[in-house]
């Protein structure tokens, strides 16, 4: 085998790489494709459900097309929205993640800005703790979250935000801190000669820079915030406040009854804007992770 590889012009060797290297290719994507069918398919289904009538939904019709008999038009969607006040609970699920994902952008990028130019001891045992807190599981300390947000008084939608700061923090700071410790000090030298506060270096020289990891942060931490379901209905009072993710659970009535059809119409609506963010915003994400990794 080796004499006969040995024998091979460079032509027909670089013509048999070429030919491995294409079918190496298409097995890579007959995979990936299998991947995306199945990925995309409970999407389809649920978008396909919630166009139907609730009998279709509830026998083994579930898996058909809406047409025919089984086709219910917006019946879901209009039942959604108005009769479950779907657009109240929107209001707070979109005041919810603005104000928190807004905060944590604020003050976490701060935090790695310090952490990666001060060098003290402080410094890295504030970027340990961050990085710590990304790996303790969320159910070690919810009771104590709960209790705790009712005696500050955090358990509404207008400061909930607070909460989500100290979760959302660990994720945020190590990508900013990996960004930043990749950028030259000089720049900021330079502007620190101009006459630039530290606080004009930081919004106008240092934030700008860091675009590509801002934007892939709030990406992930809107992703997260939007579809969150535990914390807001450990620490918001059910009965006053209810954000999507809760609003979607009283679908479910008594005896274990569910009404299929407009809980999948209101999750149709609620996972749209995340998808059309993630879409607009796909190439941020991957420049921002790979900027992020750069140093650590």
């Amino acid at each position: 085998m080796a004499a006969a590889n040995d024998s091979m012009s460079p032509n027909s060797r670089a013509q048999a790489l070429a030919k491995r290297k294409e079918r190496t290719n298409n097995v890579i994507t007959g995979i990936l494709s299998v991947v995306l069918v199945l990925w995309i398919y409970p999407v389809f289904m649920i978008i396909a459900n919630s166009l139907k009538i609730e009998s279709a939904i509830s026998t083994d019709r579930i898996f058909r097309l809406p047409l025919g008999e089984d086709f219910a038009g917006l019946a879901n969607y209009v039942y959604g929205v108005t009769k479950m006040d779907f657009l109240s609970a929107f209001w707070y699920s979109l005041f919810i993640t603005v104000t928190s994902v807004a905060l944590i952008l604020l003050c976490c990028s701060m935090c790695a800005w310090y952490i990666s130019r001060s060098g003290n001891a402080l410094g890295r045992i504030m970027y340990l703790l961050c990085v710590f807190s990304m790996v303790v599981p969320f159910q070690m300390v919810m009771f104590t979250l709960a209790k705790t947000a009712d005696t500050l008084k955090l358990n509404t939608p207008y400061n909930i935000c607070i909460v989500y700061l100290g979760f959302g923090a660990g994720l945020a700071v190590f990508m900013f801190t990996g960004f930043m410790k990749s950028m030259p000090v000089e720049i900021e030298e330079a502007a620190m000669i101009d006459g630039c506060s530290p606080l004009q270096i930081f919004f106008r020289v240092v934030m700008p820079i860091t675009k590509p990891t801002t934007i892939s942060t709030a990406i992930l931490e809107t992703m997260w915030v939007w579809n969150d379901y535990l914390l807001p209905t450990l620490v918001l009072d059910i009965k006053k406040y209810r954000t999507i993710p809760m609003d979607i659970q009283y679908f479910r009535g008594s005896y274990g009854s569910v009404q299929m059809g407009p809980m999948m119409a209101c999750i149709v609506i609620t996972i749209v804007p995340v998808i059309l963010l993630y879409l607009f915003a796909q190439k941020y994400i991957i420049e921002g992770v790979v900027a992020g990794a750069v140093k650590g």
